[in-house]
């Protein structure tokens, strides 16, 4: 008598999917579309593909040609995937960086940003009386997340953006690019009454992660119902969300936003949208 296989095997029509970057050791994403795909009982894989720079258009051409579905595309190939996609979504090209690669039957290359997304939808499900037109939002940092997070909020109707960075100039220029009155640059330390009637903040640098420098701030002209969130999840709360969580704000960790952000993705190449559930969250927080 044989024992049933205790695990999932692949067949001829195994869809195929993956993460390109360089490098890609530290990324989460497989153990997340893994979650997922062991979770629906979907015949499919989803593979960490370290892929030098120099070498990313060829790579990108060859998995089309592969059959696979489609791949994430991280640091530091996002902006490189731009020009290599026959059609781009509307976030995307107004973030102006892809991380969602979907590869069409007719041999297109399609591109889309959804890290904005998944910003949101984390804010949504882990503080569901949120109203992002309820005041003013303060970001801190003008790097490519912020862009994304930025673009998010323009279209979820924030009234007012203060936008700081150490850079001030790349906050400028950040700005000026998106152009939207609602914008407006804050000087770099953040001074308190910068904070004043602010409904949101949110930390798009690496200030507060694991090994990088602390994040200095003072909360104290923030109102008690703002919400503070970072991006970070690495460790998952940041010395900002401790700061606002003692003094009584409301505060959404970062890791939700990963999550988040790569539902779409899993829609378009595995054909359902999965759900982000506390048990994921501890799954791919947890070592092995």
């Amino acid at each position: 008598m044989t024992s049933r296989i205790p695990y999932r095997t692949l067949s001829g029509n195994s869809r195929l999917a993956g993460v390109m970057g360089w490098p890609v050791s530290h990324s989460k994403s497989p153990r997340l579309h893994g979650y997922w795909l062991a979770k629906y009982g979907i015949d499919g894989s989803y593979m960490p593909l370290p892929v030098e720079p120099k070498n990313f258009q060829a790579a990108l051409i060859s998995l089309r040609n592969l059959g696979f579905s489609g791949v994430n595309v991280t640091i530091p190939q996002k902006e490189m995937a731009m020009p290599e996609c026959d059609e781009l979504s509307d976030r995307a090209r107004r973030i102006g960086a892809v991380n969602t690669v979907t590869f069409a039957k007719d041999g297109r290359i399609l591109g889309d940003n959804t890290d904005g997304f998944g910003f949101i939808e984390n804010l949504r499900q882990e503080a569901p009386n949120i109203a992002f037109c309820s005041g003013p939002a303060v970001v801190l940092g003008a790097g490519g997340a912020s862009r994304a997070v930025l673009v998010a909020l323009l279209d979820e109707g924030s009234p007012e953006i203060r936008i700081a960075n150490r850079t001030r100039k790349r906050a400028d220029d950040l700005a000026a690019e998106i152009n939207d009155p609602r914008i407006s640059v804050m000087d770099w330390p953040v001074a308190p009454n910068a904070l004043e009637n602010a409904a949101l903040v949110v930390n798009t640098t690496s200030l507060g992660m694991v090994g990088q420098p602390a994040l200095e701030i003072d909360l104290t002209g923030l109102p008690p119902s703002a919400l503070v969130t970072d991006i970070v999840y690495a460790p998952l709360l940041t010395d900002l969300l401790v700061q606002a969580k003692n003094r009584g704000n409301p505060i959404v960790d970062g890791l939700g936003m990963l999550l988040h952000q790569a539902r779409p993705g899993f829609h378009r190449w595995f054909g359902i949208d999965p759900d982000v559930t506390p048990e994921l969250r501890e799954f791919v927080l947890s070592p092995d």
